[in-house]
């Protein structure tokens, strides 16, 4: 094969570009190799490539010189998703489910379903709506005819604590496990997590009373063996004995049983000082101790190896008190009360 000077200055240009397209590059290098008198089997073993292919390109050149070398068919025009797709799309996610039973659907089998669009099309729909048919997300809906005056009263005592008292998120964190690990936890190394053993002992529960200070973010902690009306009345008497005398006291806490006994009331009354405000049923969001027993579960209590109910007592005390040395209140805000709690609703009187 003959070149001109200007094809094959061309050629070599077009072989040794950094920035162009591969295929041309490879090309070009193709009848360069061809001009050079090299045979098919040498440049099939330089440029990896078959027959067919040194075949298809020569016969281009001769026929058509440099013109020839370039791609005869630049791709298909981009598939562009109209309304009507999105649409369709979008209605047998969130209106149908899959005809096989299964629970949700999966961007290949909503493909298949509607036929004429690939997997790719859907997931890309599915990303600009936001739409995630793999994700699931619980909620508890409070049932509270006084949702509004509870909640009211709870985020009152937040934003706006009365002056000279003391405030007290208040909950018990009940049945913690004292398990230990049969096999021997080895420790994290460098490209390995620490590893637990699945097998374990169970050494019995334990109940964890908690106040959390909702000015200063301290926690007065407490354990008992067991979840009673009894140990609740016993854990604000501690409360109590830990302020001054007559400081008024306001507690926030949840609705369990324990927290509305006879025996709660006669504490009531003995204290004055003492005040109760109960959240709304299925609403312990609103406890702030709730933000603090997550923190302990995830430091201690989760991956705590616990070699007997004592061992775990000692262990959430200890990590109680490190945790007073440098406490941190929770930084509540509530941005647009007239989406929940309306005007009419009662708040906190200072």
């Amino acid at each position: 094969m003959k070149l001109t000077k200007s094809e094959r200055m061309e050629l070599h240009r077009q072989a040794g570009t950094r920035n162009g397209r591969a295929d041309s590059a490879r090309h070009a290098r193709v009848i360069l190799l061809l001009a050079e008198g090299l045979t098919w089997g040498e440049i099939r073993g330089k440029l990896d490539c078959s027959d067919s292919y040194i075949d298809r390109w020569s016969k281009r050149f001769t026929a058509d010189r440099l013109a020839g070398l370039f791609a005869r068919y630049a791709g298909r025009v981009r598939y562009k998703v109209t309304d009507r797709i999105e649409a369709r799309v979008l209605a047998r996610t969130t209106k149908h489910k899959p005809a096989d039973g299964s629970t949700h659907w999966s961007s290949r089998k909503l493909a298949a379903e509607l036929g004429g669009i690939s997997h790719m099309t859907v997931t890309r729909i599915w990303a600009k709506h936001g739409i995630k048919p793999h994700r699931l997300e619980g909620y508890l809906l409070s049932n509270d005819p006084d949702f509004e005056a509870k909640a009211a009263d709870v985020i009152g005592l937040y934003l706006n604590p009365p002056q000279h008292a003391a405030v007290f998120s208040v909950d018990e964190k009940t049945a913690i496990q004292a398990l230990d690990r049969k096999d021997p936890v080895l420790p994290l190394s460098p490209g390995r997590a620490e590893r637990h053993g699945f097998e374990y002992f169970r050494h019995g529960t334990l109940s964890l009373y908690a106040a959390f200070n909702t000015r200063t973010g301290e926690v007065l902690g407490k354990t008992a063996q067991r979840h009673t009306s009894a140990e609740f009345v016993a854990f604000l008497t501690d409360i109590v004995a830990n302020q001054s005398n007559g400081k008024e006291i306001h507690v926030i806490a949840d609705n369990p049983s324990a927290h509305k006994t006879k025996s709660v009331d006669e504490f009531l009354t003995e204290n004055a000082n003492v005040h109760i405000h109960f959240t709304p049923t299925y609403s312990s969001w609103l406890n702030q101790v709730e933000l603090w027993f997550a923190k302990i579960e995830r430091d201690v209590i989760a991956r705590g190896v616990f070699t007997s109910v004592s061992d775990l007592k000692r262990k959430l005390m200890r990590y109680i008190r490190q945790y007073n040395k440098k406490p941190k209140p929770v930084k509540w805000k509530y941005f647009d009360p007239t989406r929940r709690i309306t005007p009419e609703s009662i708040v906190t009187v200072h």
